[in-house]
């Protein structure tokens, strides 16, 4: 805890350094078309985080969420900042608003501190590409029942957003794919991909080999409304419709494109008792650039079995992925699809310190790599030994 002129913080941590044995495809980091992070077995940090928040008894709070990451354009930033406000209140009804750079709470499986996963250090490839891409720069209005104010076993939320600045929303699973790690996209990040030529030549579409994320280029105000019901807290489902309502035709000066995307979002939770639990989520969507420079439908869904027992934790989780492509040029070819295993063991030595080891597997197809000489399907695996210190 940290006091200043009588304000008290909460300061939270965790720092994650990891040896990896890595595949021999290179990863997108390093401008190639493999769709895990690592390029060379090595010893790296994985994440280092810092969480300040505090609560007021005026029912304001904040939360700022900074990061640095080995991997990637920018080492060092802001992954979320937000204020909160809750009234106190005893209604069977209530009622609660935040603003700033956040995500919405789509994710049953990243629910760690920092936006992390609890359960495995390679997330799934829906919250992959959601930690990349997707942030709320804007406001959320919540409202919600607890069952105990009812005397019912359910409990519920409705989440409604309104936001700008998440534009090229879109780019990365158009071209690259889906990809599993753990890397959230800091604020002004750059997020690289493979120089395909179909995509950076100057007689083809003409874009950079990159993507910032989180961009304003139509001055058109995004949506998403959620649901959340929880029974018993023991069963939890969240169902999220997202539209960032982007103009696809707007473009900036260095050639970034407006997509506009819109998915559904269905996440599922059951815990059998409090040790052992099942969790899924499914996106479908679809995302267009340009005058139907590209246009994609995607698919994406896990499952995954955890199972807690003293201080060790095991999950084991299947991934599932797909981009279809249905646009005008046929030399940009965007279909792209995947599968992969992740089994995760993590132990508990104390409060503060963690071990653990994970082993993913998986098999994917991207038909663009054609365009760069080569093969379109490749097998992929990687290992990970992981350090954890948390405060």
């Amino acid at each position: 805890m940290l006091s200043v002129n009588c304000i008290a913080a909460e300061v939270k941590g965790v720092v994650q350094l990891n040896y990896v044995k890595a595949d021999e495809q290179p990863s997108w980091f390093d401008k190639d078309t493999g769709i895990l992070a690592y390029s060379k077995d090595s010893a790296n940090v994985q994440q280092a985080l810092v969480e300040l928040s505090d609560n007021f008894a005026s029912g304001l709070s904040y939360v700022v969420v900074a990061n640095y990451y080995q991997l990637g354009e920018q080492n060092l930033g802001i992954s979320q900042a937000q204020i909160s406000y809750k009234p106190l209140s005893n209604s069977k009804f209530r009622w609660r608003a935040r603003a700033g750079f956040f995500y919405p709470k789509l994710s049953l499986e990243n629910v760690d501190t920092g936006w992390l996963s609890p359960f495995t250090y390679t997330q799934s490839a829906v919250n992959s590409w959601v930690g990349e891409e997707l942030r709320t720069a804007g406001l959320e209005l919540t409202l919600f029942s607890p069952g105990r104010a009812r005397n019912s076993p359910i409990s519920w939320e409705f989440h409604a957003s309104l936001f700008k600045a998440n534009d090229p929303l879109g780019t990365l699973i158009s071209w690259r794919g889906f990809a599993l790690h753990d890397r959230q996209s800091l604020n002004n990040d750059r997020v690289p991909f493979a120089p395909y030529p179909s995509v950076i030549q100057t007689d083809r579409i003409f874009h950079p080999d990159y993507v910032e994320p989180f961009h304003e280029l139509d001055g058109n105000i995004g949506f998403y409304l959620g649901t959340h019901i929880e029974y018993y807290k023991q069963s939890t489902l969240r169902y999220y419709y997202y539209d960032n309502q982007a103009d696809p035709l707007a473009v900036s000066q260095e050639r970034l494109y407006a997509w506009r995307t819109k998915f559904h979002s269905l996440a599922v939770q059951h815990k059998f008792n409090g040790n052992t639990r099942i969790l899924g989520q499914w996106l479908t969507g679809s995302s267009v650039m340009g005058d139907r420079f590209v246009f994609i439908d995607f698919d994406a869904w896990y499952v995954m079995l955890s199972h807690k027992h003293k201080d060790h934790r095991i999950s084991l989780r299947f991934d599932k992925f797909k981009v279809a492509e249905d646009d005008i040029f046929p030399w940009d070819p965007n279909n792209s699809d995947g599968q992969g295993y992740t089994l995760a063991w993590r132990y508990d030595l104390d409060k503060n310190w963690q071990i653990g080891v994970e082993q993913h597997i998986n098999k994917n197809a991207a038909d663009i790599r054609a365009t760069l000489g080569q093969k379109v399907e490749i097998n992929q695996q990687q290992s990970l030994a992981v350090l954890q210190y948390r405060w």
